[in-house]
């Protein structure tokens, strides 16, 4: 097997449960909105309430990423991004990085069968309808930049429906597994301490909350990129 021959075939193996968004047209000020997201330049400043929180939730979170990378300037750079940019699209940081971990197993070069590419698996298709052509989706930022615009519009399209935008993310809508591997993900293996309380009080107002079907179909989440508009 030829060296380029078994760097793709590593790579291909990487996925966990990679996704495989689907081309749907867009409208012209749909398209427009979102290719004024994405071409927004790196962040000004910190997207974190103030230093305490920041050391907190890094601390916290490299100490949970260690294993899967190992570098520990790598991982805070790719923590940081990860705040920054959900924070800005008005998702959970703590869901990103579960998405993250079913998507691509925190492999910055992974490659889905159907061509999905880096953390968030984006699909191609993306760059040429809301991108530039230049734009590369295993660097860091612009692929989680992508990924979690493209997650807020699909939670736009359903009203704030997650089970449904994870549908749609992973290109399995209608179907329970993906949701809930993201779900387990972002509960069990990412909940961040101040999460505790919501969780909890979910819990027990939703006795189905441990049942194989997703617990919270119809759970909802804000829409828009307004209230995060000071960090854009």
């Amino acid at each position: 097997m030829s060296r380029i021959a078994l760097v793709l075939a590593l790579l291909l193996s990487f996925n966990v449960l990679a996704g495989a968004q689907k081309y749907e047209p867009l409208s012209a000020s749909v398209q427009a909105a979102l290719s004024h997201t994405i071409s927004d330049q790196a962040p000004p400043r910190s997207s974190f309430l103030d230093s305490m929180d920041a050391i907190d939730w890094l601390s916290e979170m490299s100490r949970r990423l260690e294993k899967r990378i190992v570098d520990r300037e790598s991982r805070l750079e790719f923590l940081r991004a990860v705040h920054y940019e959900a924070t800005r699209a008005g998702l959970d940081p703590q869901l990103v990085l579960g998405l993250i971990q079913v998507e691509s197993g925190f492999k910055k070069y992974a490659v889905s069968s159907a061509g999905a590419r880096g953390f968030m698996q984006v699909m191609p298709f993306w760059v040429r309808l809301i991108g530039r052509n230049d734009d590369n989706l295993f660097h860091l930022r612009t692929n989680l930049r992508y990924g979690c615009t493209i997650l807020r519009h699909y939670l736009d399209i359903e009203q704030g429906d997650l089970y449904r935008a994870l549908g749609r993310y992973n290109g399995s809508l209608g179907q329970a597994e993906y949701p809930n591997l993201v779900r387990g993900a972002w509960l069990k293996q990412w909940a961040y301490s101040r999460d505790k309380a919501r969780i909890s009080a979910f819990q027990a107002t939703s006795p189905s909350f441990h049942a194989s079907a997703w617990p919270y179909h119809r759970w909802r989440i804000a829409s828009s990129f307004s209230a995060f508009a000071q960090i854009a």
